[in-house]
């Protein structure tokens, strides 16, 4: 396999760059070894090589006691053989998803990605790859879908995604499980296997052991499907924001009017309002008003529920499919109480939104 010409067709051709700093996220499983020794391979070629500064990156979560121990010394030995540079992060992740409230494969993505952006700032990396696979796509298609996500939701994981000073690449995204299991057989390279794989407590495990081999039997192409309906709705979402980009300033309206003309902000300090024209909003088709209540949202630091835009959009007076929910008012001087602080009231006119700050936490004496 040439992992210069499947990296061009997976991404950019100017995603990596002869002289880029690049550090391939290990975890020991058998798709990030494979990773890891594709890119080490192109990089080694006495033609056409890469050009890149390798290296590779190895976080002990600390969930596994001994297991995620062995787990780090097969990475260091393996990076020894290879005479690449290893940056070690151990984390607590429990502790981190408690502090923060998160599931541990919240926790665990989110101290991955902070490992990352670390090593971008330090300079160590200008380029981080993750070994993420289609059928990790598929999976995540399919848990976002039974969240019910939004169509940005739907687009799943991205090939790219920018950082502050360097960028995530996902340069497996077209390529099966088990073919990169068939590679690392070929050269007879052991891999680590993670038991918390096969623990259905997690989502991810129960989509892959349950539901994807059932959605299978109806259709053997299932995995496919999934990531061509991520990559359309990323396309889809792309086009989508730039349009509203465009439009949202044409649109939107500071603060609150005051009499006499023009606009007041807020007296409450951190209190921030944003007011559409009702009149605006009307030419309008359904699909485009929708994403314009919920960027607005955005723009004040909130996100909108679909249950939320619907509610606001009745309060508006347009009613999704023409059928105003009874428990929402729909003429001037109605309010609605939405997620993160944000207010909405209809005027004659407007609909405002208004999102007050968070209350301040007392400092411990």
């Amino acid at each position: 396999m040439n992992m210069r010409t499947h990296l061009m067709l997976t991404l950019p051709p100017t995603s990596i760059r002869p002289g880029d700093r690049v550090s391939v996220a290990i975890s020991g499983g058998a798709d990030s070894t494979a990773l890891l020794l594709l890119v080490h391979a192109a990089n080694s070629q006495a033609k056409n090589a890469l050009g890149i500064g390798l290296s590779a990156v190895h976080i002990n979560h600390s969930l596994r006691a001994a297991e995620s121990d062995a787990d780090q010394a097969f990475v260091e030995a393996l990076c020894a053989r290879l005479q690449l540079p290893l940056h070690i992060e151990r984390v607590n992740t429990t502790a981190h998803a408690a502090e923060h409230r998160e599931t541990i494969e919240e926790a665990a993505r989110n101290l991955r990605y902070r490992v990352f952006e670390t090593l971008i700032r330090q300079g160590r990396a200008n380029i981080v790859l993750t070994a993420h696979t289609l059928d990790d796509q598929a999976e995540t298609v399919l848990m976002k879908l039974l969240r019910g996500s939004w169509l940005e939701g739907l687009g799943a994981i991205s090939p790219i995604l920018d950082l502050a000073g360097g960028k995530v690449l996902r340069p497996l995204l077209e390529t099966r499980r088990a073919g990169l299991r068939h590679y690392l057989e070929a050269l007879g390279q052991p891999w680590r296997e993670d038991s918390s794989n096969s623990d259905e407590a997690f989502t991810r495990n129960r989509i892959r052991a349950t539901l994807l081999p059932a959605l299978r039997q109806e259709n053997p192409s299932i995995d496919r499907t999934l990531a061509n309906l991520a990559q359309l709705a990323r396309e889809e979402e792309a086009r989508w924001t730039v349009e509203i980009a465009k439009l949202l300033p044409q649109l939107l309206l500071p603060g609150k009017p005051v009499r006499g003309g023009g606009r007041g902000n807020s007296t409450q300090v951190g209190e921030q309002t944003l007011a559409i024209e009702l009149e605006r909003l009307k030419p309008l088709d359904p699909a485009l008003r929708r994403r314009v209540l919920r960027a607005t949202a955005r723009q004040l630091g909130a996100r909108l529920s679909f249950d939320e835009t619907d509610r606001l959009l009745t309060l508006a007076g347009f009613p999704p499919n023409g059928i105003p929910d009874p428990t929402v008012p729909s003429k001037p001087g109605g309010r609605l109480r939405l997620a993160a602080g944000l207010l909405a009231e209809r005027s004659a006119r407007e609909l405002r939104l208004t999102r007050a700050p968070e209350p301040s936490k007392a400092r411990p004496e």
